[in-house]
C-alpha cells in the first residue's frame, strides 16, 4: 500500500516537473534580480539586526539586574545555599529566576536569528 502511494506520489511530480509554463522569461529575470541584490543586502541587515538585538538584551538584563539589586539576590541565595545546603533544600527566589530566563530567553531568541543567517 505504501510503495503503491509512493509510486503515484513520484508519477505525479516528474509529471508536474516536466510542465513548462511560458512566462516570457519572467521567472529567470526575478531569480537573477534576487540572487544579485537582496542576497547580500539582506545578509548585511540580518547580521546587524542580530547584533544589535544581542546588545539590546543584554542592556536590557544589566538593567534588570541593577534595578532589582542583582548583587544582593546572588549574595543572599549564596549564603542560604551555603548555610542550609548540608541540612535542607535551599530556598530559589522567583523574581531572581524570571530574570535570568528573561536574560536567556532573548538572548537565545538573538542567537537563533544568527543561526539562521549562517545557513544562508
Amino acid at each position: 500500500m505504501i510503495d503503491n502511494d509512493e509510486r503515484l506520489l513520484q508519477q505525479l511530480f516528474s509529471e508536474a516537473a516536466n510542465q513548462k509554463i511560458e512566462d516570457n522569461g519572467f521567472s529567470d529575470r526575478v531569480m537573477q534580480r534576487l540572487d544579485s541584490a537582496n542576497v547580500q543586502h539582506s545578509t548585511c541587515d540580518i547580521r546587524c539586526f542580530s547584533r544589535l538585538w544581542t546588545w539590546f538584551c543584554v542592556f536590557v538584563f544589566v538593567v534588570l539586574f541593577v534595578l532589582f539589586h542583582g548583587w544582593e539576590l546572588l549574595a543572599v541565595q549564596l549564603e542560604v545555599l551555603l548555610r542550609t545546603a548540608a541540612t535542607q533544600t535551599f530556598s530559589v527566589n522567583l523574581m531572581m529566576l524570571f530574570t535570568i530566563i528573561f536574560g536567556l530567553l532573548f538572548v537565545g531568541v538573538g542567537e537563533v536569528i544568527s543561526s539562521e543567517i549562517v545557513r544562508r
